[in-house]
């Protein structure tokens, strides 16, 4: 059974890591809400750069175009229409604020099974405040089906425990 899951976390916590390392093991696809603000930004003259001042712009951009005329929404349905139509069997998407997230499962998961997975990663470096704009400061505002502690000391145990994790609860109900 196909399985949607909205991953978020706070910058750096490891969500591009663990999609990576569940891609070892499931046919998967990662998408986000931010691509077609990103690409946007880059006509902007945004380079790419992942600093406060860029998040800041980045999130006011994408509220933005969700004001106007929801851009990355129906960016992330076209994106569920193909995956839905491909064999993969997990569609990470990637979306960092809670209303956008309802609105997001609400939508998807009348057309196959969506969850909400939030990453966490308690280091000093990770909790040393806000970054400054309400999409990355708000992440643990929703409550996420599931939340997955990246404690791992080495790549190895990390790919060991997200094995585990998906195995024993995300991947069993399906």
């Amino acid at each position: 059974m196909k399985t949607v899951i909205v991953i978020n976390g706070r910058g750096g916590c490891g969500k591009d890591t663990i999609c990576d390392i569940c891609a070892g093991i499931y046919p998967v696809a990662n998408v986000s809400s931010i691509t077609p603000i990103k690409e946007i930004a880059r006509m902007a003259g945004w380079n790419g750069e992942k600093d406060p001042k860029s998040r800041k712009m980045l999130a006011d951009l994408k509220e933005l175009f969700t004001e106007y005329n929801d851009l990355p929404t129906k960016y992330i349905l076209s994106e569920l229409d193909k995956f839905l139509a491909s064999d993969n069997e997990i569609l990470f998407v990637h979306i960092r604020e809670g209303s956008e997230i309802a609105k997001f499962v609400e939508a998807a998961s009348k057309r196959c099974r969506t969850v909400s997975l939030l990453v966490k990663r308690l280091t000093k470096d990770y909790e040393n405040g806000a970054l400054g704009n309400a999409s990355d400061d708000n992440v643990e505002d929703f409550n996420y089906d599931y939340t997955f502690i990246n404690d791992a000391p080495t790549l190895e145990e990390l790919a060991k425990k997200v094995e585990d994790f998906f195995k024993n609860k995300v991947m069993r109900l399906r």
